[in-house]
């Protein structure tokens, strides 16, 4: 699904050279769901906007679905952008005045050949977010969880492949922050990649894959214990 090969990234700050990304190596496959942690400053947001294509990486290489996206222009990043990555953040970016289903339909602002099926889609969406009969109220008619909903539905909007979530649970209560959780262990169970950056431990223990960052390097990789009993018992299961 996506490959990062000695990815680095510096800035000028001050007169200074700050190196945020340090040769960050690793390979997300189709269908992963893995979270991102590490202390401030570790390159954790850096390395966000390198996967979603808002910045550009000072070397290496980001192969996305095969293609090294790290040397497009910026139209043609602009057009992998929104056609295969859907972005959550911790605020919600939600227009004020825009109502709800004018919210979840913003891509298509930014879409070259328009969707006719989209509005069917973003309602179908909302529906299944249990928004069914909030479509016409303004994001500050609604609770947080709510919002964050409408959030999640407009980055589906256009089918990405590729699901990036920033911090999604940070501006949320307890329950609203489950809610949404459990929404992204849904979508993964039916395919969706997820990569969800946090600082929060359980919120990275929902991930079936933690890749911990220092210094802007990867420190570890791990795989969760119990997805690898998981998929020995499904590959047993397929052999009885």
């Amino acid at each position: 699904m996506l490959k990062l090969e000695n990815i680095e990234r510096f800035y000028g700050v001050g007169g200074q050279v700050v190196r945020a990304l340090a040769g960050v190596s690793f390979a997300i496959k189709t269908g992963e769901f893995a979270a991102i942690m590490g202390p401030s400053g570790s390159g954790k947001s850096t390395l966000l906007n390198v996967l979603g294509l808002l910045d550009k990486p000072s070397s290496g290489s980001y192969f996305l679905d095969g293609v090294n996206v790290a040397s497009l222009d910026d139209d043609m990043a602009s057009k992998v952008r929104n056609s295969q990555i859907g972005f959550v953040f911790q605020s919600f970016h939600l227009l004020a005045r825009l109502s709800v289903l004018e919210n979840t339909l913003l891509p298509l602002r930014y879409c070259p050949e328009p969707k006719l099926k989209a509005p069917e889609r973003a309602r179908q969406l909302l529906s299944r977010m249990g928004l069914e009969d909030r479509l016409n109220h303004r994001p500050g008619e609604l609770s947080g969880g709510q919002q964050q909903r409408v959030a999640i539905c407009r980055a589906l909007l256009m089918a990405p492949k590729l699901l990036l979530a920033d911090e999604p649970t940070g501006n949320l209560d307890s329950k609203s922050a489950r809610d949404v959780l459990s929404l992204f262990d849904e979508l993964n169970r039916e395919g969706q990649t997820i990569v969800l950056v946090t600082h929060d431990s359980d919120v990275a223990a929902r991930a079936h894959r933690v890749v911990h960052l220092r210094d802007g390097r990867v420190e570890s990789d791990q795989i969760r214990l119990s997805e690898v009993r998981t998929s020995k018992n499904q590959a047993l299961g397929m052999r009885l």
